[in-house]
């Protein structure tokens, strides 16, 4: 169920969105959550709630605050927005807290690494700091942040955890949580016309130790992608890779496996490493005037580097490093949204159906 609502304070008018659903089939699809302590209706409620007020002190500031919650995650953003020329920088402050499971890393492949099994260790998040947007110059924009970020991992029961399910540190410093200030640089470009595309960008994050025991770091990431019409098709194929050098934790490492990865394997069942490298390829051709077939081929590699995390979970998981997945889909597009199935197959010849809904108007 869901609701919109407008409310009018002073001269400003405050836009409430709210969107909840209650998962009556999770008790039968999701038993465990019977025997969890603790455990309440509460924790089948998923949705989002999202308040926008556009002008907070009388001179056009924005406050918008957004909450999401999951049936294992939740989300708290707060974003607070200065008006400025549009020939200078865009100031936004933003204090976030989220709760997640860390499957990517301490997940445990299953069904010949098709599925990612809870490992038990969840991250608590806590965030605050500033965004400086710079005016977009032809086809490049860029934003740097800095912000401190304090990291607290906790069991499925919410209590604070020091070590995984197998005796090792889940944090960089070995104790309850991890603090750091990231200076965070993200560069994009992107052209586009009638026959093709091309993006790009490239983030790279510096740890500042202001403190002795807060991590120092450097974390660069790119995607790169190209899109080329060929007649009635389309092909597309893009690269992502990344490496991280300096103090890391577990959760710090690149997670390969997934739908937004390497298709055919659970979330991280390829591998975790300081570094990783994706490919992936997609040729779709219409099949009607509102339905496309797809095929592609996804591969991925953490480049050997799975060793070099600490307490190497890779290893400990049985994750191969190395995967490539490849199958077919259909992409069906209506003015009610984009509904997207694909069906992988992974290289233990485990097969995996993706389902996708999205551009709901």
């Amino acid at each position: 169920m869901g609701a919109q609502k407008s409310i009018h304070a002073g001269n400003a008018k405050i836009d409430f969105n709210v969107d909840f659903t209650h998962k009556l089939c999770a008790a039968l699809m999701l038993p465990s959550l019977r025997n969890v302590g603790g455990w309440s209706p509460l924790s089948l409620v998923i949705g989002s709630l999202c308040i926008k007020h556009p002008n907070l002190f009388g001179k056009s500031e924005k406050l918008d605050f957004l909450w999401d919650k999951g049936l294992c995650d939740s989300n708290v953003l707060i974003t607070y927005r200065k008006p400025r020329p549009e020939w200078l920088s865009q100031h936004a402050f933003t204090i976030q807290h989220s709760v997640s499971p860390e499957i990517g890393i301490h997940g445990i492949p299953v069904d010949n690494f098709s599925r990612s099994g809870s490992g038990g260790v969840n991250l608590c998040r806590l965030s605050a700091g500033v965004d400086l947007s710079e005016p977009a110059s032809s086809n490049w924009s860029s934003k740097t942040s800095i912000k401190f970020e304090h990291v607290r991992p906790v069991n499925d029961d919410g209590r604070s955890i020091t070590r995984d399910l197998h005796g090792f540190p889940v944090t960089c410093s070995g104790g309850y949580h991890d603090s750091m200030v990231v200076l965070k640089q993200e560069s994009r470009f992107a052209k586009a016309d009638d026959r093709s595309f091309t993006r790009f960008s490239l983030q790279i994050e510096q740890g500042i130790p202001i403190l002795s025991k807060w991590l120092i770091f450097n974390r660069f990431k790119f995607a790169a992608s190209k899109g080329i019409r060929l007649g009635p098709a389309f092909f597309l194929t893009s690269l992502t890779g990344g490496s991280i050098v300096g103090d890391i934790a577990p959760y710090q490492a690149f997670s390969i496996g997934g739908q937004g990865s390497v298709r055919g394997y659970g979330e991280g069942a390829v591998g975790s490493g300081r570094s990783c490298l994706v490919a992936n390829s997609e040729f779709t051709l219409p099949l009607g005037s509102m339905l496309e077939g797809a095929v592609f081929l996804d591969c991925g590699t953490d480049l050997g580097s799975g060793r070099h995390v600490p307490g190497n979970p890779s290893l400990r998981h049985g994750k191969p490093g190395t995967g490539v997945g490849l199958g077919y889909g259909l992409r069906f597009k209506s003015q009610l949204g984009h509904l997207q199935v694909d069906l992988a197959v992974n290289s233990f010849q485990q097969r995996t159906v993706y389902f996708g809904f999205s551009n709901v108007s």
